[in-house]
């Protein structure tokens, strides 16, 4: 009896492994973007246009998914030339220091229907801290040109770029603290 539960419980544990589905970004149909104030009158928004994601879950509501996101920090664009390049520099992203800015969730807690609220931690400008997101399933196709499926996610947030040490010549009178966070995302099953 002993010998059938181990084998009922190895196979149960091997179903619910096996069971799990990776989920990799269409760039093509996604985007990462930042929107901070300037001189408390005006919001200036950027991009990465470098980044990658995924996820792994095994429901198909994606209450138990894990989170993955990276973006080079060199790809940053704001569409100012300039401007990107004082960004690119070791008052912000330092991005020769710290090429990359990543996100990996730790937990995801339902928020209502298809909504949730996902915790993980960010680390940005060599800094690691817990952030929470809200993220929005907006539901699995059928994608009438892979004939595979698909499934949609809206990330919002803010984080403190005080928190990451980020930009600490700037002050809030010049650049706000809070950086509003908004992605869209699409997601081909593997």
């Amino acid at each position: 009896m002993k010998k059938i539960f181990t084998l009922l419980t190895v196979a149960l544990f091997a179903t619910a492994a096996s069971a799990q589905s990776t989920w990799t970004v269409d760039k093509a149909h996604s985007h990462v973007t930042f929107t901070i104030t300037h001189l408390a009158v005006s919001d200036v928004d950027g991009t990465f246009k470098d980044f990658d994601a995924s996820i792994v879950a095994a429901k198909p509501d994606f209450s138990d998914a894990k989170y993955t996101f990276t973006a080079k920090t060199a790809s940053v664009n704001t569409d100012n030339e300039r401007r990107d390049g004082h960004l690119k520099s070791a008052e912000f992203f330092d991005s020769e220091k710290f090429p990359t800015l990543s996100f990996t969730s730790t937990s995801v807690k339902p928020n209502g229907t298809n909504k949730y609220k996902v915790t993980g931690n960010l680390t940005l400008h060599g800094v690691t801290k817990p952030v929470t997101l809200d993220v929005a399933y907006r539901g699995t196709i059928t994608n009438p040109m892979t004939k595979a499926p698909d499934a949609g996610f809206k990330i919002t947030g803010t984080i403190k770029r005080s928190d990451f040490g980020f930009g600490s010549k700037y002050g809030a009178p010049m650049l706000s603290d809070e950086v509003e966070l908004n992605a869209s995302g699409e997601f081909m099953k593997q």
